[in-house]
């Protein structure tokens, strides 16, 4: 498999070098806020510039385009950083390079050099357009369909729960240009979708968590696309270049449950050296020290299935069941020290006060987003049995 993600691989000192950048943007810019903006589910816009300054809209984009040319282990490893401290600015990140990657990898010549540079440079920010009200997980349900007139194509339906909706300009939509087609996937095409007459943002949707992030409803009424925006240009190619970037959208989201794992941790084994109960701080307790060691573990285990995955993405191999496996564990052991570490701080982590309650927030969309862990589970089995038939 052809990977266009890599270029002349980093050195140890070089991806050192830009994580240590990265924690000391996180511990500057963001955690001072992160509170006061995810409880008025603020927008970060100076953040967002700041991230374009950063490269970080560019980060897996090559250089070719103006991009960082980052691996998906190193991409993986500024994700985990991030979401320890506030995981909704790592989706800003990650739907715009779904977008990018889906170019790049799938693209033509022209759609390449017209649309990757201004997307690495963050002049143009979107996402991916898949979900629709009926149709998440089982993709191939979709009902918006895209008629050719001439040098156009008419779009006509609706898309939920897409991230970047409102802040961003332009969007990978999933389509039907042949709803009658069997099997169904063939009927479907990916188009570079610009916001344009026809294009209507809808209803924000409110969320348990993932504040300060905009997540909307996409409504298209006889949105004129030029042809030239059909991604590759032929029709019935859609459901392969998505799924075909599902691999390092899991791994995305394997690497934000890291994150809040290790985040929730982090929270929970400070808190219980200062806290202190019977004379003698709770961390010396054993009850405590149980929970801390499973957090423990439970985070360890979860970053290295998680840069297994990235590695294998990288060396260009397929890896869906190791990405599953990564996205299905990272964000159960998300859930998993997010609760226990609530538990730690006692009453406090039911206080909007604490940190805790944020990540608290946070973890259950791992478990759902980029395909539910159930789907994770299936996929990992039907690639075992497949990779170790009966002898």
């Amino acid at each position: 498999m052809n990977n266009p993600l890599r270029n002349t691989p980093l050195d140890a000192e070089e991806e050192l070098q830009i994580l240590n950048m990265i924690e000391r943007w996180v511990l500057r810019e963001l955690k001072p806020i992160v509170r006061e903006y995810d409880h008025a589910d603020r927008y970060p816009t100076h953040i967002v510039e700041q991230m374009k300054e950063l490269g970080l809209f560019g980060a897996t984009i090559s250089p070719e385009y103006g991009g960082m040319g980052l691996s998906a282990s190193t991409y993986a490893k500024i994700v985990m950083s991030i979401s320890s401290v506030w995981m909704s600015i790592s989706g800003i990140i990650n739907s715009h390079l779904m977008l990018a990657l889906a170019i790049e990898k799938f693209g033509t010549p022209q759609q390449k050099t017209r649309w990757l540079p201004k997307i690495a440079s963050g002049e143009i920010r979107g996402g991916l357009a898949l979900t629709e009200p009926d149709a998440g997980t089982d993709l191939q349900a979709i009902r918006t369909t895209a008629r050719r007139d001439g040098d156009h194509y008419v779009i006509n339906g609706t898309k939920m729960w897409i991230t970047n909706g409102a802040e961003g300009s332009c969007f990978a939509m999933l389509v039907k240009t042949a709803p009658d087609a069997q099997p169904r996937y063939q009927g479907m095409s990916l188009f570079i979708a610009p916001k344009m007459e026809g294009f209507t943002v809808g209803r924000r949707l409110e969320k348990l968590g993932y504040k300060s992030i905009d997540t909307v409803e996409m409504i298209f009424e006889n949105y004129r696309v030029p042809a030239d925006h059909l991604i590759g240009g032929v029709e019935g190619r859609g459901f392969v270049q998505t799924t075909g970037g599902l691999e390092l959208g899991r791994i995305n989201v394997a690497a934000r449950g890291v994150g809040i794992a290790e985040g929730a941790l982090k929270l929970a084994a400070d808190y219980a050296q200062t806290r202190k109960t019977f004379g003698k701080p709770i961390c010396e307790h054993q009850a405590i020290q149980l929970k801390l060691g499973e957090m423990a573990t439970r985070a360890r285990a979860a970053r290295l299935l998680t840069l297994d995955a990235a590695a294998i993405f990288d060396r260009g191999e397929r890896c869906d069941m190791e990405a599953g496996m990564a996205k299905y564990f990272a964000s159960e052991a998300a859930l998993e020290n997010a609760i226990e570490g609530m538990r730690i701080h006692g009453a406090y982590g039911y206080s909007k006060e604490f940190d805790i309650e944020r990540l608290y927030r946070d973890a259950p969309l791992t478990c759902i987003g980029e395909g539910t862990n159930e789907m994770q589970r299936i996929i990992i089995a039907k690639q075992l049995i497949k990779r170790n038939p009966v002898a």
